[in-house]
């Protein structure tokens, strides 16, 4: 893990109704391209590079940390919480340093959490426009990593509190530092947290089909093509 620049339901239900979705095409003759849950032509191709019990996992953590953040603090703060293969991100308000420390012991003590990463701020709650822009500059990012030509934008995920952009993922150092710039190149972005895994090209070669090209090898590929 990574993480640079820092101051300081039910579970079944998508796998189900993937499910059902790929027996469908399959039915009537088409091929399917899973990617993310969503059926899209093709050859199945899982992009996620979190194993299937590391996503069923982040699920349930993401759900049972919620709730127990209601439980702790109800009104008084306001936490988001982020898991990805496990290890999960704490952004948000709390009143005070004791409730931050307190939702760090108590995310921490949920079943297959391996670590925490606590970027909660100790402060009044944000107001529903300083939301409202967070929400903006995510959808933005995640945008712009789509629109990257050399990343798998799925194996991302974006969190932005108070302008400062947190990503997170199973990645190479080349894709971490790509996304990084990506991301710092948007609008409204006050700074770039990277709280990524990151792994070598050898151990994504290992886990990624191989009919699954890289997305520059694609784009050469489209280019090259007369």
């Amino acid at each position: 893990m990574t993480l640079n620049s820092i101051r300081g339901t039910g579970r079944g239900l998508p796998f189900a109704l993937a499910g059902a979705a790929l027996a469908g095409a399959l039915l009537s003759g088409c091929g399917a391209l899973l990617v993310g849950g969503a059926i899209v032509g093709g050859a199945m191709v899982a992009t996620d590079r979190r194993t299937t019990g590391a996503q069923v996992d982040d699920e349930t953590i993401e759900v049972k940390a919620n709730g127990r953040m209601n439980e702790a603090f109800g009104d008084r703060a306001r936490v988001s919480t982020t898991s990805f293969n496990r290890m999960v991100l704490l952004t948000g308000e709390v009143p005070t340093a004791g409730d931050k420390t307190t939702a760090e012991q108590t995310v921490a003590r949920i079943d297959n959490v391996s670590s925490v990463v606590n970027e909660l701020t100790v402060g009044p709650l944000n107001t529903f426009n300083e939301r409202s822009k967070d929400t903006y500059v995510t959808s933005k990012v995640k945008a712009s990593l789509i629109d990257s030509k050399d990343l798998f934008a799925n194996s991302i995920k974006v969190t932005t509190h108070r302008g400062v952009v947190y990503l997170m993922g199973r990645v190479t150092e080349r894709e971490a530092n790509r996304a990084s710039e990506v991301a710092r190149g948007v609008s409204g972005v006050v700074k770039v947290v990277r709280v990524f895994e990151v792994i070598s090209e050898a151990e994504l070669a290992s886990t990624q089909p191989k009919s699954l090209a890289k997305p520059e090898d694609a784009a050469s590929a489209a280019v090259a093509k007369p």
